[in-house]
């Protein structure tokens, strides 16, 4: 047994062998927990620190130096039968205790979260309450609870408030995202700006999100692709499979005079990483693409409505935010009115946007 400071209950670190997090949700949002696991390894190097996420976002972790195992839920499991389910929850139990956690991170608010700490019954956990949501037996579940200001406060922050409660304080330098590119996918790329770019600067457009009403407008975008080009640069656009979001690129590249190069749905995760590790400047939307670029290092423009940009930025990486000053924004709606369609990202201004993008790209 590790012994608690009772004054604060901050824990010793240097006596944990194994660390779980648990992350159930989104591609964006498992790649914004990556400066957990660097902080941890790189302050105690020892530490083996395992991963459980859904299946779909395993990809944000491939690779990664800091992560030593990653554990997966289908969320397909469920369609398959109560049976069938039940025999692979059991399994993955299994698995995990078998490892013996001392530390459990759980960034869910997933009921999941609280019944896999139960029953591997680690020396300590830590969680948020999540107040309206939980109750006393979620609360009961860890021996560490932790809070999050009322104000505004980046995601990444956020996550890292989990450790700070346990008396591990973040340096600086640790905190970055990590994306690991593979070599098969930059040398795709690499052979396709050779033959395409001619030595010019490379913008990356990601002009679609999974949640549309986060999209700016296919005339805006179009205007924008035109500026660029006339002023000499490459320009790729690029979106995710979904047919949604290749329809609406072609709405866009059916309205601008120049030819682009059009990737969209053409990529994996991994290959649209590789392009943006490449690229001059990146500009896109609140998205899992835009969280990829900072990861990678690439300059961003992000264009912002009704989501908030103090939380979801680009993360320390050279970028500009454009929104507009709307008193309502931002409203955290899908759209006015739950409409789809976001006003305050309508308003968004072409020459405004292709500004950004210059002025971005001229940062050291």
């Amino acid at each position: 047994m590790i012994e608690i400071n009772v004054e604060n209950d901050v824990i010793d670190f240097k006596r944990i062998k194994r660390i779980l997090v648990i992350k159930l949700q989104h591609l964006g949002d498992v790649l914004l927990t990556t400066p957990i696991y660097s902080v941890l390894k790189q302050q105690y190097p020892h530490v083996e620190i395992d991963a459980l996420i859904y299946q779909e976002t395993a990809v944000m972790l491939d690779s990664n130096p800091y992560v030593h195992r990653v554990y997966t839920i289908d969320r397909k499991w469920k369609a398959q039968g109560v049976m069938i389910q039940a025999h692979h929850e059991y399994q993955l139990f299994k698995q995990l205790h078998e490892n013996e956690y001392g530390l459990i991170i759980n960034l869910t608010d997933r009921w999941r979260g609280a019944w896999i700490t139960r029953i591997l019954n680690p020396t300590y956990s830590v969680s948020l309450p999540y107040q309206h949501r939980r109750g006393k037996f979620w609360r009961k579940s860890f021996t560490h609870i932790y809070r999050i200001s009322k104000y505004y406060r980046h995601t990444v922050e956020k996550n890292l408030d989990a450790i700070r409660r346990l008396g591990l304080h973040p340096k600086e330098d640790q905190k970055k995202l990590t994306f690991i590119t593979s070599r098969a996918s930059e040398e795709k790329i690499r052979q396709l700006l050779s033959k395409q770019a001619r030595d010019q600067q490379v913008i990356v457009i990601h002009p679609t999100s999974r949640w549309m009403f986060k999209a700016w407008n296919p005339e805006g975008f179009a205007q924008v692709i035109d500026a660029l080009k006339d002023a000499g640069h490459c320009v790729v656009v690029i979106s995710g499979p979904a047919e949604k979001e290749v329809e609406y690129v072609e709405a866009i590249l059916h309205k601008v005079r120049n030819s682009v190069i059009n990737l969209s749905g053409q990529l994996s995760l991994n290959e649209t990483g590789a392009l943006i590790k490449f690229a001059d400047c990146f500009l896109g939307l609140d998205s899992v693409a835009m969280h990829v670029a900072a990861a990678v290092n690439t300059p961003c423009v992000a264009l912002f409505g009704p989501t908030t940009d103090k939380v979801w930025s680009p993360w320390k990486v050279s970028h500009k935010v454009l929104t507009e000053d709307f008193t309502c924004r931002p409203c955290g709606l899908k759209g006015c009115g739950d409409s789809m369609i976001s006003d305050c990202l309508q308003a968004l201004r072409p020459k405004d946007v292709f500004d950004a993008v210059l002025q971005t790209m001229l940062k050291p």
